[in-house]
């Protein structure tokens, strides 16, 4: 690998994607000992569903969210969640929790014979909505961002938060383009779903 290359291992700092917006946030927590981070989980999210732009996906990562701005926010009212990477429809990359932590992203779930994915997975959020299309920006972001984050840990799967927790989650949903996630990555396709 390159001396140059900016997303090499010693540019990562502990855990910390150079290339990435940092913003941090408190909802997260250390991993269990000896966990193998070997799962990429993919979501989409958009707050209030369907709406694009502005800040509420980063509020509601960092607890500063106005549950009384928009009717929908009640519903998910005092929920602390968060992703390791946030990709705008732009194609902008924000990330809110070192990958060397254990972000809030995937709840209750199971993958390759393994329960509670948050162990030992990276979550990385889509701007969008379950069902819907999304960006070339973010395809080829979300491409850059695997290859960069297997040349620091050890990834064998990719999976959309649909395959951790089938039934209970929908996302990134029939509108993600998985086929086209292939291409653009040089991975075996048994690390997809």
């Amino acid at each position: 690998m390159p001396a140059s290359d900016h997303t090499s291992p010693a540019h990562w700092q502990q855990g910390w994607h150079p290339k990435a917006q940092r913003l941090a946030s408190p909802n997260f927590g250390p991993r269990p000992a000896g966990a193998c981070i070997d799962l990429i989980v993919l979501h989409s999210i958009s707050l209030p569903p369907g709406q694009y732009g502005g800040d509420t996906v980063q509020r509601l990562f960092t607890n500063q969210l106005d549950w009384d701005a928009h009717p929908y926010f009640q519903s998910i009212r005092g929920l602390e969640v968060s992703s390791h990477f946030y990709i705008r429809r732009d194609g902008s990359l924000w990330q809110f929790v070192s990958c060397d932590d254990r972000a809030w992203h995937a709840g209750q779930s199971h993958y390759r014979g393994r329960p509670n994915c948050n162990d030992d997975s990276i979550g990385i959020e889509l701007e969008g909505l379950e069902g819907d299309t999304f960006e070339d920006a973010q395809y080829q972001q979300l491409a850059d961002l695997c290859q960069d984050i297997r040349r620091h840990y050890p990834i064998a799967h990719i999976a959309g938060h649909e395959h951790i927790a089938p039934g209970r989650k929908m996302d990134p949903g029939p509108g993600f383009e998985w086929p086209r996630l292939k291409q653009l990555l040089d991975f075996s396709p048994q690390v997809f779903p």
